[in-house]
């Protein structure tokens, strides 16, 4: 993880709320939404008993993605993702309980049982799905921000500075093709300033120490919202490919979420829940288990 985000957020030009510290112990969902839901005995007789048994279901989370999971001023785990998973929750009549965890930290703790469910704006990718299993619930892209009037075109960045969230797929995928577009052109590369936390990645727009931002396409549409009229997207969104929820590879978890999910479709709670944070552009129609597109 890179740790070029202090010297950043020490500035203190902006103040997300995805910038709270993320080191706290776990937080447990009382659930903003789980009145949207509940239990149906149907749905939770498939969880496997040793969860069933417990009553918690154990989320592993960075929580510095905002809007889809990171911290509010008290430092409480809040947003879309979370709120969602609190319904999920319900209806398979169990009490989530969040553990924050670095974003690459996530898969190999769900491979060692330290959690039930990643849970962290998950791209389901071929390569993950060799790992783990994922259960497909939104569909996001990738969006540009910049400065607004900075004059920077995503597809002809070489040369500039661009900042991204370690590990996501901006970080693994598309800087390392563009990359090596610029090489073939022989242009030089993109300067990729790599952050712990996408608010930092942010604030380094709104510093002048990156010319522009990459991420996914709910985090750009959030990040420009609160700059208050500094940032503006740049381009159109590429590359749309779904969030998954992470399980065990071959875990009957994943049925289980994927039958909570349909149901929320069905109720109407899955649309309430990604009104509520503007993440309607997103919405699926049919959850799939391992729906990765590349």
């Amino acid at each position: 993880m890179w740790r070029v985000a202090g010297v950043i957020a020490a500035s203190g030009a902006l103040m997300l709320s995805g910038c709270a510290n993320n080191s706290d112990s776990g937080t447990s969902g009382t659930a903003t939404t789980a009145a949207t839901a509940e239990k149906v005995d149907s749905i939770a007789n498939t969880v496997p008993d040793p969860i069933k048994s417990s009553g918690k279901l154990i989320v592993g989370t960075d929580p510095t993605y905002a809007p889809n999971e990171f911290k509010d001023p008290n430092g409480k785990i809040i947003g879309f993702d979370v709120d969602l998973m609190n319904a999920i929750a319900a209806t398979l009549g169990l009490t989530p309980e969040y553990r924050p965890s670095a974003f690459d930290k996530i898969i190999p703790s769900v491979q060692g049982g330290s959690y039930n469910v990643g849970m962290s704006s998950f791209t389901d990718s071929k390569e993950r799905e060799q790992q783990v299993d994922f259960v497909t619930y939104f569909q996001a892209g990738s969006a540009w921000a910049q400065k607004v009037g900075a004059g920077i075109n995503p597809d002809d960045a070489c040369g500039k500075r661009v900042a991204v969230q370690t590990a996501t797929v901006q970080d693994t995928n598309e800087m390392p093709a563009r990359n090596a577009k610029c090489a073939k052109e022989g242009k030089p590369a993109i300067a990729v300033l790599k952050f712990d936390d996408q608010s930092a990645a942010t604030n380094a727009v709104l510093l002048g120490q990156a010319d522009a931002m990459s991420a996914d396409s709910p985090v750009t549409a959030y990040a420009i919202k609160q700059s208050d009229g500094k940032l503006e997207q740049v381009g159109e969104i590429f590359d749309s490919a779904p969030y998954g929820w992470v399980v065990p590879k071959g875990s009957p978890l994943a049925q289980s979420l994927q039958k909570a999910l349909e149901h929320l479709i069905q109720t109407g709670a899955y649309k309430q829940v990604a009104a509520n944070w503007g993440a309607e552009k997103g919405l699926i129609d049919k959850p799939v288990i391992n729906g990765a597109t590349s």
